[in-house]
């Protein structure tokens, strides 16, 4: 599990909020990050490749989607700034998953009356 970058302890449970894991998605897929929470551990450098030793926690941060129409979580690490992607997973926590679609929406980077003088 560790290989997936999962923040998930050799005995499956989740180290942030205590829960049992199972290292596979509902539809079989290999998880690497906690179905309830989001989070995950920073094991795998995306930048360079391999292994990372900065093991810090991974907090989700935003949602891609795709062309395909597949989500992706994006996470970043409390420790180093990495920012990583993964696809989302059937078994998800899908009130954090639209929470963090819609924040664009709900909270702008600018203000929404700029809108009525265009």
């Amino acid at each position: 599990m560790r290989a997936f970058g999962a923040d998930i302890t050799a005995a499956g449970r989740d180290i942030r909020i205590g829960l049992t894991v199972s290292a596979y998605a509902a539809d079989g897929v290999p998880r690497n990050h906690c179905p309830s929470c989001l989070h995950s551990r920073h094991v795998l450098d995306h930048v360079e490749g391999g292994a990372s030793d900065c093991e810090g926690r991974m907090s989700p941060i935003a949602i891609a989607v795709l062309r395909t129409g597949d989500w992706m979580v994006i996470r970043r690490c409390v420790r180093c700034d990495e920012l990583t992607s993964n696809p989302v997973c059937v078994d998800d926590n899908q009130l954090i998953l639209m929470r963090m679609a819609v924040r664009p929406l709900a909270q702008p980077p600018f203000p929404l009356e700029a809108f009525g003088t265009l």
